[in-house]
């Protein structure tokens, strides 16, 4: 046995059949409801993954996952690894020019998608490249809606025409491949190709996040074995986002239990918390975690959340104003701020003194360190570089070798990957992450990193959310300026009132020097910024 996610799943079902595996929760109140033991969710994964099989689709082929959270997702997840596929996430709120590049560019032969989907599908299969070639549909299309030019096999007949799969594909290993794609928010999608046991051991933790990484294969199921039920795992952005997919590998691995919801609404969020005694949600910053504290605060007070043990966030910094009002409700909840990245899986857990006042600081793992971007090699103290992780790492970038030279590197007989947000470290080894290099924003000649200077601002009593970004600027180059979403009820904001509330708690070239406000911040489904779109609305409100 290898480290392989299909055996590893496997072997779990073979020691906790009965178990309870997932729930899908339909909303609104709960709703219809659909449960699968892990013995269930397996046959289920493993009939569609012979009809994949099948239909000519075979080890090393790239399968889309166009679909909202649901069961449909997971048993589409398992039965690519039941062939040796390679399950590739597809935003769904792509429209026909964004699906038809990233069909083409993931070299998809086969796509699994929701039904009201079938318009978008139908439009950007012609323009995908002849390699696409199968469609598997979840759910009626919409009335009135074109049919794709390759005829969808519906879930249930592909289930049906389907026997299950188990070690007739040829010999697993750690060496098949794992697609994450990247959400495109800072420009082109790009596709991070992973083996499944650096996977495993860097965004899986090893089979044991908060503990011991197994040292065989084999002691996963033993773990499961000797262990109990009783963890419910309620990943809340959508699975398309890497860190929902982790998580509910994470839970089935541990062999515990997954809760979905189709899409994250906060009031049915805290109801299910309560109805299935979640014990840790996993959520994407503040945009995600803003709400669901305002909604626990307000409509929902007193619902039951006292099975949670934490709520982890993953891909967007939780500002520190967001963090006091969610412990102040519920103070017995760890809170835990994490950083990581579709190239690095986990890298280290916010420090309980990270804010405004000292900066996102981490206590990082043995694999992270800050290296100058040239040269690789570990800076001094309190000199910026990159962030960088060693040891198992992705192989780099699907069908991009300029990207991959330049993100991926190997030194001291290790393999690193060099990521994209410039830190500085200290004599302790604490990181300080100064934020995104590419959306460094440069005014006369001084560095300001936009998360910096958006953590200060979601403090403003004024402020719901806000993007900072820089707008062209004849004097200095470029200006900084928010793009700010006022807090509903509140009194919008006026640029003078937001730099006198920065002038306390940052130096003055970082103060914005334009305001732009917005009914809604832009934001993907996770909660990730969407930089291109505030930058465009600053320049067209600014003039710039």
């Amino acid at each position: 046995m290898d480290y392989n996610l299909a055996d590893l799943l496997e072997s779990v079902v073979d020691v906790v059949p009965a178990r309870e595996a997932l729930v899908h929760l339909d909303l609104p109140g709960g709703g219809a409801e659909r449960r699968l033991t892990y013995e269930e969710l397996d046959t289920a994964a493993g009939r569609l993954a012979g009809h994949l099989f099948g239909s000519g689709v075979g080890p090393g082929d790239h399968v889309g996952l166009h679909l909202y959270n649901g069961v449909a997702y997971l048993e589409a997840l398992w039965a690519c690894l039941k062939v040796r596929a390679v399950p590739v996430n597809v935003n769904y709120r792509y429209v026909e020019d964004e699906l038809a590049y990233l069909y083409r560019d993931a070299d998809l032969v086969a796509l699994v998608f929701d039904g009201s989907f079938t318009a978008r599908v139908a439009a950007a299969l012609p323009r995908s490249g002849a390699r696409l070639r199968h469609l598997v549909r979840v759910g009626p299309p919409p009335a009135g809606a074109p049919e794709p030019a390759v005829a969808p096999v519906d879930l249930a007949d592909a289930e049906a025409s389907g026997s299950a799969v188990r070690g007739t594909v040829g010999p697993r290993s750690g060496d098949d491949r794992f697609i994450v794609y990247t959400g495109g928010t800072t420009g082109m999608p790009k596709g991070v190709v992973w083996r499944q046991e650096d996977l495993f051991f860097s965004g899986l933790g090893g089979g044991a996040p908060t503990g011991a990484p197994v040292k065989r294969p084999e002691e996963v199921a033993e773990r499961v074995a000797a262990g109990g039920e009783g963890l419910v795992f309620f990943p809340t952005a959508p699975l398309m986002h890497g860190t929902s997919t982790l998580t509910a590998l994470i839970a089935h691995l541990l062999g515990q239990k997954v809760v979905l919801h189709r899409k994250f609404v906060p009031e049915e969020v805290l109801r299910t918390i309560a109805r299935e005694r979640v014990t840790n949600v996993s959520l994407v910053g503040d945009a995600m975690l803003r709400p669901l504290t305002e909604t626990l605060a307000g409509p929902l007070r007193g619902t039951d959340c006292s099975s949670l043990l934490s709520v982890s966030s993953s891909g967007a910094v939780l500002s520190e104003a967001v963090r006091e009002r969610f412990t102040a409700l519920l103070p017995g909840v760890r809170l835990i701020n994490n950083f990581g990245s579709s190239e690095s899986g986990f890298n280290g857990t916010a420090t309980e003194d990270s804010g405004p006042e000292r900066g996102f600081r981490l206590h990082v793992n043995d694999r992270t360190t800050v290296v100058d971007p040239v040269t690789h090699q570990p800076v001094a103290p309190g000199v910026p570089g990159r962030v960088a992780q060693r040891g198992h790492v992705p192989l780099g970038y699907h069908n991009d070798p300029a990207k991959t030279a330049e993100t991926f590197f190997t030194a001291g007989g290790e393999r690193w990957v060099l990521l994209g947000d410039m830190a500085t470290v200290d004599a302790d080894g604490v990181v300080t992450v100064l934020g995104r290099g590419s959306q460094c924003i440069n005014t006369g000649g001084e560095k300001v990193f936009p998360e910096e200077v958006e953590q200060v601002l979601k403090a403003h009593p004024a402020v719901y959310d806000v993007l900072v970004t820089g707008v062209p600027d004849t004097r200095w180059g470029q200006r900084v300026t928010a793009v700010v979403q006022p807090r509903e009820g509140a009194e919008p904001p006026t640029l003078d009132a937001l730099q006198t509330h920065c002038r306390a708690r940052l130096a003055g070239y970082k103060v914005p020097r334009g305001l732009v406000l917005t009914e809604r911040v832009e934001r993907s489904p996770s909660g990730k910024a969407d930089y291109r779109w505030a930058r465009a609305v600053a320049e067209r409100g600014s003039g710039g």
